[in-house]
């Protein structure tokens, strides 16, 4: 009897995943709700560049990262928000052209989702996620720290997009026939001059295309170690140490701008926060398996930060 008693105790405490809207430009955005309950701490987690849902899955594969993170997170009675940038996936009807965006859109879309998570949760503040390129949408939008408890950054880069594309661009072999025309588009933009579809290689095209240039160029020009020298919230920045995308390099470069900043690096993870080596394609093949977990690491240093 005691043991049944038990065990419907913790099931009545066991979080609970619903859908979640909140107002965006022209229809509403969208996202998963893990709710640990009344009381607990919310993270919203912001993903990365591209389309990449609210999930985590993308292009290169479906590795549940962003959902691996919130149901982790959810058994540790932390509450997540997971959420579809504009004009994706299910924030497809927030507007018509998901490629005619800034950051300052993304900004305003992490404003509403705060106020809409805050009224559902009664919380007084929301802790921001970001992965990625998300992370410095999570610095700019924490620029504004009303309703903002904190901003955890994963896997974000610390340079400037130009400096970590030509980072990226030559660490791959493979690039090597095209990383001549990369950097010139990429010096281009980086004055804010767009280029014509005629002159970017096929093979650069997904990076480069016109449709995005002028997102590009808004990216370009922030400085993400400036956005969390800025801070006036609590900052965490996690990097995994076998991350082909991002660096410890960026990392330092984040905490050490913000000299109340926590840096936690974590040995033996990638971009997507999961156990990898720094073999390349070893690596990428760890953003391709769902079933692989996060990394325990990732999850006790974001759960320790939020809920200490």
């Amino acid at each position: 009897m005691l043991h049944i008693l038990a065990a419907s105790a913790l099931a009545a405490a066991a979080p609970v995943t619903t859908e979640v809207t909140a107002p965006g430009p022209k229809g509403n955005l969208a996202g998963t709700m893990v709710d640990a309950g009344k009381g607990a701490p919310v993270v919203l987690i912001i993903p990365g560049s591209g389309p990449t849902d609210r999930d985590g899955n993308n292009g290169i594969g479906p590795s549940g990262s962003y959902r691996l993170l919130a149901e982790a997170l959810g058994q540790r009675g932390i509450s997540t928000v997971r959420i579809d940038k504009r004009g994706m996936f299910g924030s497809k009807e927030a507007v018509a052209d998901p490629d005619a965006v800034k950051t300052a859109d993304y900004v305003a879309d992490i404003r509403s989702w705060i106020r809409v998570i805050r009224g559902k949760t009664g919380a007084d503040c929301v802790w921001l996620a970001g992965h990625s390129e998300g992370g410095v949408v999570a610095l700019k939008a924490a620029g504004t720290p009303e309703g903002i408890c904190g901003v955890v950054t994963l896997s974000a880069f610390g340079r400037r997009l130009g400096d970590t594309i030509r980072a990226q661009l030559r660490a791959n072999p493979a690039n090597a026939p095209l990383l001549d025309p990369a950097l010139s588009i990429l010096d281009r933009l980086e004055k804010g001059r767009k280029v014509p579809a005629a002159e970017i290689p096929p093979p650069l095209a997904p990076l480069f295309r016109p449709e995005v240039q002028d997102y590009i160029i808004d990216v370009l020009a922030l400085d993400p170690a400036a956005l969390a020298a800025s801070l006036t919230v609590p900052l965490l920045v996690v990097q995994g140490e076998t991350d082909i995308q991002t660096s410890v390099e960026d990392a330092k470069l984040l905490s050490g701008a913000q000299p109340k900043a926590k840096l936690v690096l974590i040995p033996g993870v990638n971009h997507v926060l999961k156990a990898a080596p720094l073999d390349r394609a070893a690596n990428i093949a760890a953003y391709r398996e769902a079933s692989l977990p996060i990394a325990p690491a990732v999850v006790d240093a974001v759960a320790g930060f939020v809920k200490p």
